[in-house]
């Protein structure tokens, strides 16, 4: 535990069906570089995504 995570960027673009194939792949390819992509629907407007890139 005590294992911290840095958002190092977020960014809100237009959700389409198949963003979370992209963020998949990030997470699977740049793991042993300690970064981390996370996808979540703005909860203001669920037509935009937020897409973060964490430091692990």
């Amino acid at each position: 535990m005590g294992e911290k995570i840095e958002v190092i960027s977020t960014v809100t673009v237009d959700h389409t069906k198949d963003l979370y194939k992209i963020v998949d792949a990030l997470n699977r390819s740049l793991k042993r570089d300690d970064l981390m992509f996370g996808l979540a629907l703005d909860k203001e407007d669920q037509s935009k995504a937020v897409f973060t890139i964490y430091r692990t």
